[in-house]
């Protein structure tokens, strides 16, 4: 085993209270495995930091089992397979799944990854935004949950981050006026010159019910959440008849291991017959092709726009996750922690 590669890993070392520090995780460094029968190893070149991180650190109630203390952290991560005793898998092919935050993992049937279709003109980097589980996730919200008619008018939160941005951007191509809601005057202006939102909103520096009120003078008809709190409390106050409401994240809440109250316009769901829906995009398998090739296709012909923020190391992982939190970071937030092949 001496002559294998070395392999860093972060392990959580403690449940975060508040935001995550690089003193919930312990490093280990190993010797990377040899793969045995069905296995393949996979050298790990982009992490994707996202704001499920923090609650797969917690113990709270999720959608997937908790990582316990002395896992390795698990995150969505990009790489290449190295070696290989799996059908299917080649050294050279590039993979991404839940390879954790780690240089090198073995992945098999039990851990399964998905090989990267390369698109002319789409970067490495989009497979861990724009056409990986990011993307998928925007357009499974709006195009099956929100179903966005013509004209309609859609509120979109965390508008200028990762799945923000090409959900915003979905609801332009479908024909409406989109309200994006954001942290920073920087980003409205991204949003209104680049992505070419009809209007935007500094939630930091403006009352945002007000805005909305001025924005959205026909009410709202759909709203893809990724806050919560009281940003969702400022859309129910002008929700129209029959609106929809795809809850994607409730990033407001994810720093807190205390009871969190509901909606204080929870009467708004029965006063106006509102459609309230959770949901992951992992969850929808069969729309994964469907969404990859339009999402390429719309980027191809320049109407689909996305940022990559890149943090390099591997020891900036625990420091860069709360980026996430504080909001400076510009569009989908990766850690590069080798060269492409």
């Amino acid at each position: 085993m001496s002559n294998r590669p070395l392999s860093r890993a972060w392990h959580l070392a403690s449940r975060p209270d508040g935001l995550i520090r690089p003193e919930n995780f312990a490093l280990r460094e190993s010797r990377a495995p040899t793969p045995g029968e069905g296995q393949a190893l996979v050298r790990i070149i982009y992490v994707s930091l996202d704001p499920t991180d923090r609650i797969w650190a917690s113990a709270r109630e999720q959608y997937m089992t908790p990582v316990d203390i002395g896992e390795v952290m698990r995150s969505v991560a990009l790489g290449v397979v190295t070696e290989s005793n799996q059908p299917g898998l080649k050294p050279g092919d590039i993979v991404y799944g839940l390879l954790g935050w780690q240089d090198y993992v073995l992945v098999d049937k039990r851990s399964p990854v998905m090989k990267v279709e390369r698109r002319p003109g789409v970067p490495l980097t989009a497979q861990l935004g724009l056409t990986g589980f990011i993307g998928i996730t925007a357009y499974v919200g709006v195009i099956d949950i929100l179903k966005p008619k013509p004209g309609e008018t859609m509120v979109v939160t965390t508008a200028a981050g990762a799945v923000g941005s090409i959900a915003a951007q979905i609801g332009k191509i479908m024909g409406c006026r989109v309200v994006g809601v954001t942290g920073s005057d920087a980003k409205c202006r991204w949003l209104l010159d680049e992505l070419q939102l009809d209007a935007a909103i500094n939630y930091k520096t403006e009352n945002v019910e007000a805005a909305l009120r001025r924005h959205c003078p026909k009410g709202i008809d759909t709203v893809f959440e990724n806050v919560g709190g009281a940003q969702l409390d400022a859309s129910l106050a002008l929700v129209n008849h029959f609106a929809r409401i795809a809850v994607c994240g409730l990033i407001s809440t994810y720093n807190t291991e205390a009871a969190v109250p509901g909606p204080s316009r929870f009467t708004q769901v029965l006063m106006h017959r509102l459609l309230i829906k959770g949901f992951i995009g992992g969850d929808h398998p069969e729309r994964f092709a469907e969404a990859q090739d339009a999402l390429a296709k719309w980027h191809q012909e320049g109407r689909m726009a996305y940022r990559v923020h890149i943090e390099d190391g591997f020891e900036a992982i625990p420091h860069a996750v709360n980026l996430l939190f504080t909001g400076q970071h510009d569009g989908k937030l990766i850690v590069r922690l080798a060269p492409e092949p």
